[in-house]
């Protein structure tokens, strides 16, 4: 009887366990189906975390995410992009899709369900993320709406007024908008790194423009109160443009054509370029003292003697003139010796001394303009630095190269601490002739200057004439040229910030 009893209460006992355990596993069953409604722990769909939520949670979730504005930096600005703006979408069916396909779509049910019940997790894959957005919009939104808010043109150098110097312009910024739309689209598509530092161009301040620079030497010489007749030429030997007024007791004179100056001194330019046309490759070393003291020490002698030995005992003053003439420069002339007393060769009649309207009582014996005298330094510049321009091509195998670059090196020693001199720093190269010229009584009218200025940022040439028919008082003159040099200076020479 025992035995029976006992082999019943077994069966009793074996049939509950199997029914607690079909509960256990009924309990199981229900929490790993509700388990395959989520996504499993750890997987990310366009990098954003959506483990243990369901389909509609997840899609919240990343619309959420990816609907944040970027932010974009310009500078100190903060630019909020919202992602519609540039019509950017979420593909939420594929990369939902693709999630399914994770969860649903792996092992058989009860191999999972095993792995479930031992607590064995895998690591799902990430979903990548699946968007669009319209590059267009993009950059219209760039160009239309952030370029014209942010971006900054730089500012050009302006003269200081009552000075000859100029205040610092300052630079610009441009956003570069291929560099923007690559960075933005990256920004775009992280649900994280959100923030993007625009990429920028520098601009760098333009040089004001030669009509403000026109202006600030006439306002110098109006400054001065000079009230007889100035006149500048400029030259840029980089862009080849220039500056070429008259301006006659705060009034402008026409300058076409260009009023004839007594060259005085000046004209010792022109002498040097005859006689190098005429010189051998090894000249008599007489003949280089001489052009020495000519140019140097501005010497009248030596410059007959040179024009004696080298050019025409007699005629040299007119061979100075028939080169000058044959390098188009119809209003430069010599038509006499230096020496007291020295007779007037010819009478010459151009167009700068023969307007009607203005003079300056120009010396019969040897004349130039502001723009000849201008034009011929522009060309032994030319020939000195490029072997090029009009002196070799006027006179072909006769200046060379060396020969120029030797009359420029000459000119440069024509040391005298005033006038264009005066107005650059020292130590810079200036290649020029003064000039000015007294009577009897020792009265100055004209005092000149014209030389190549050799600075750190443009060479350009500069030519100065000032005259007055009464007499030209030199240290206030001289002090003027000085800050008309300094001017030109500063423009091609702007401070920095």
């Amino acid at each position: 009887m025992r035995s029976r009893r006992s082999g019943s209460m077994l069966r009793w006992v074996f049939v509950g366990l199997v029914i607690v355990s079909m509960i256990l596993l009924a309990i199981e069953l229900i929490a790993f189906s509700r388990m395959q409604t989520r996504f499993p722990t750890g997987m990310e769909i366009g990098g954003v975390p959506v483990g243990n939520l369901d389909r509609q949670e997840a899609a919240e979730r990343l619309r959420y995410v990816y609907s944040l504005p970027v932010e974009l930096n310009y500078n100190d600005a903060v630019i909020h992009l919202s992602p519609s703006v540039i019509d950017f979408n979420l593909d939420l069916e594929s990369m939902l899709a693709a999630a399914d396909l994770q969860r649903a779509g792996g092992a058989e049910f009860w191999t999972e369900f095993w792995d479930f019940m031992w607590g064995r997790e895998t690591t799902p894959e990430a979903v990548p993320l699946a968007a669009s957005y319209s590059e267009t919009l993009l950059r219209s939104y760039l160009q239309s709406e952030v370029a014209p808010r942010y971006d900054r043109p730089a500012t050009a150098a302006q003269p200081i007024v009552g000075t000859t110097n100029f205040q610092p312009g300052s630079e610009g910024t441009t956003i570069d908008i291929n560099g923007a739309v690559f960075q933005i689209e990256n920004a775009l598509r992280s649900p994280t790194q959100r923030s993007v530092d625009l990429p920028i161009e520098r601009t760098n301040p333009e040089r004001p423009s030669l009509p403000n620079l026109e202006t600030l030497l006439k306002q110098t010489i109006e400054i001065s109160e000079f009230d007889g007749l100035a006149g500048v030429y400029l030259y840029d030997l980089e862009t080849a443009q220039e500056v070429h007024f008259l301006i006659r007791d705060g009034q402008e004179i026409a300058v076409q054509p260009d009023v004839a100056f007594t060259a005085a001194s000046m004209i010792k330019i022109p002498i040097m370029v005859s006689v190098y046309r005429r010189l051998d490759e090894n000249p008599n070393q007489e003949v280089l003292r001489l052009l020495s003291e000519m140019i140097i020490q501005s010497g009248n002698d030596p410059s007959d003697w040179v024009m004696e030995q080298v050019i025409d005992p007699t005629l040299g003053p007119l061979a100075v003139t028939e080169d000058m003439q044959a390098l188009g420069l119809e209003s430069t002339f010599l038509a006499g010796h230096f020496y007291a007393g020295a007779p007037l060769l010819v009478r010459y009649e151009t167009p700068g001394n023969t307007r009607e309207d203005l003079t300056t009582d120009p010396d019969t014996y040897n004349q130039t303009t502001l723009t000849e005298m201008g034009s011929l330094l522009v060309d032994l510049y030319r020939c000195a630095d490029t072997g090029g321009g009009t002196l070799t091509a006027v006179f072909p195998g006769e200046i060379t190269q060396a020969e120029c670059q030797d009359m420029v090196n000459l000119l440069t020693q024509n040391k005298i601490g005033v006038l264009i001199e005066a107005g650059v720093p020292e130590g810079t190269r200036v290649a020029h002739k003064h000039g000015w010229v007294s009577d009897n009584a020792g009265v100055i009218r004209t005092i000149a200057d014209a030389g190549i200025v050799f600075s750190p940022s443009r060479d350009y040439v500069l030519v100065i004439f000032f005259n007055h028919p009464v007499q030209t008082i030199f240290d206030p003159v001289s002090e003027t040229i000085a800050s008309l040099s300094a001017a030109v200076y500063n423009y091609y020479n702007l401070p920095s910030e």
